[in-house]
Parts: structure tokens; C-alpha cells; sequence
């Protein structure tokens, strides 16, 4: 149900292969089944969290507009949705600046009791901590003029394709290459340059990430998102013995969308903020 629901919420955002979905679904599966087993005693971490009446939330600053922090305050995507989720929770988000390099590490000693940081779904990790349902997809997207007749990827044949040098689109676009007679455009220093050609008329399309294409699209007219076409999902993190706090996330991300939240911050930070 939680990876439908997940199926479900990227429609707005120009759907996405449920194949590629249905790839992450097992190993989903396994981690929300793991929390299932580990929930026949008490969750210290969601004791201590109701104790204090705070949510510790890890954070790696600088990743906007996901995380930023300005004049000592944090800001983005993932602050305005942690906050979110700790009212859902009828807790405080109280956070705790973290990196890439050590957020498991703290999440595992106890230092937080949650991250938020635009984390991909890393079942690797799985052995010390849990992963929410999917919040967000950041895998690479096909976008195109508005009224294109591309509609999908296999009709990208015969059409001249703009990627930024050395992103993983570019990784993308060289293997698609393979399939098809597409004619690649690599020059471009930045996903924002690809897009600006492309609105300008000298590609027929760009594959970028869903960042990219959000901010492009939302800021100026002209640009619609086709298809992902390929799965980055970003999730919220907990340890793995928070098996009720766990649960009470995923509660509170169901919620969230169903109230209209990711729309409204997807807004606020891919148009407004950029």
C-alpha cells in the first residue's frame, strides 16, 4: 500500500515508471517488515522523544533547497517538512547539525532521533535504521517544450537531446544513445543551460533531474516534465529500534499528502525560494 500510495503521489509531478518502482517495492517491503518484528517492546526512541517533547532531527546544512541555514535559522524543503512531522507528532523539531558522512552514525548512537536531508533510500543501511515511505523523487526526468509531440522516451528517436556535461543524466542520455538514434547534445556546463536552449527552440529536449526540471518549469513558462525516468527517492530516517516513531512518521507523511502539503512546499522551494 505504501509503495501504491508513493505511485499515486508522483503523478502531479509527471508520474513515473512503475517498473522502476515496483524494483525498490521488495526491498521497501523487507525494511517496513523488519520495524513490524522489532516492535514487540517499547521504542526508547519515541519514549524519550515524548519525554522531552522534541523531535532531534539530523540535518546536513547546504543542500538547498532541501536544507540551508540563514542567520542561524534552518531553512528548506526538508526543515518546512520535519517541522511538519513533529506536529503531526505533537512534538518540537528541534535540530541537530549533522553530515552525509556521519548522519547514520548519529542516528545510530542516539544523537538524533530522525533525519531529514534529502537522504536517498539506502537499503544497505537497513541493518541500523528504518526508512520512511517515499516523500520525494530526485531520478532523472524527460522535459520538453509545452505542445512537443514527444510523449515518451522511445519517441525521442530523431530528436537532439541536450544533457549537462558529466551529470547523471549525461550517464542517462550516452546509454540511451544505445537504443536509440538520438542525437546528444553534452556542452552544456549546467541543467539550467540545457533547459534554457531547450526553451529556446535548439533542442527538442533535456533529460535533468527532478530538481532542475521543477525549478525550470515553475520559474518560466513554456517547459512541461513528461516522464521520471529513472527512481532517487528521498525518505526520512529513524533507528532501527524506533519502530513506533516509524510508524508515527509514515502516519504523518500520509497525512501531509493527503492534506495538500507537498504540493504547497513543493512550490514554496522549487518556484518561490529559488
Amino acid at each position: 500500500m505504501r509503495i501504491l500510495s508513493y505511485i499515486k503521489s508522483l503523478g502531479r509531478s509527471g508520474g513515473i515508471a512503475v517498473a522502476i518502482v515496483l524494483a525498490y517495492a521488495g526491498l521497501a517491503l523487507a525494511t517496513e517488515l523488519g520495524s513490524g518484528v522489532a516492535g514487540q517492546g517499547l521504542d526508547p526512541v519515541w519514549a524519550a522523544a515524548q519525554a522531552r517533547g522534541t523531535l532531534r532531527v539530523a540535518v546536513d546544512y547546504g543542500f538547498r533547497p532541501f536544507t540551508d541555514i540563514q542567520n542561524g535559522i534552518p531553512r528548506g524543503y526538508d526543515i518546512d517538512l520535519a517541522n511538519a512531522v513533529a506536529t503531526k507528532l505533537g512534538l518540537r523539531a528541534e535540530f541537530v547539525p549533522s553530515g552525509l558522512d556521519s548522519i547514520y552514525d548519529d542516528l545510530a548512537s542516539g544523537k538524533a532521533d530522525l533525519a531529514a536531508s534529502a537522504l536517498p533510500y539506502a537499503p544497505e543501511q537497513g541493518w541500523r535504521v528504518s526508512f520512511s515511505e517515499f516523500y520525494f523523487n530526485a531520478g532523472q526526468v524527460l522535459v520538453v517544450r509545452q505542445g512537443s509531440p514527444v510523449a515518451s522516451e522511445a519517441e525521442l528517436a530523431g530528436k537532439r537531446v541536450g544533457v549537462a556535461l558529466g551529470s547523471d543524466a549525461d550517464t542517462y542520455a550516452r546509454s540511451l544513445t544505445k537504443r536509440l538514434a538520438v542525437t546528444l547534445d553534452p556542452s552544456f556546463d549546467t541543467p539550467a543551460a540545457a533547459l534554457d536552449s531547450l526553451r529556446a527552440g535548439t533542442l527538442d529536449a533535456v533529460i535533468t533531474d527532478n530538481v532542475s526540471a521543477l525549478i525550470a518549469i515553475g520559474q518560466a513558462p513554456g517547459l512541461t516534465l513528461v516522464m521520471a525516468l529513472t527512481l532517487e527517492p528521498y525518505t526520512l530516517v529513524v533507528p532501527a529500534p524506533a519502530f513506533r516513531l516509524h510508524r508515527e512518521v509514515n502516519r504523518a507523511l500520509a497525512e501531509l499528502r493527503s492534506e495538500g502539503f507537498f504540493d504547497q512546499n513543493g512550490a514554496r522551494w522549487f518556484v518561490q525560494a529559488p
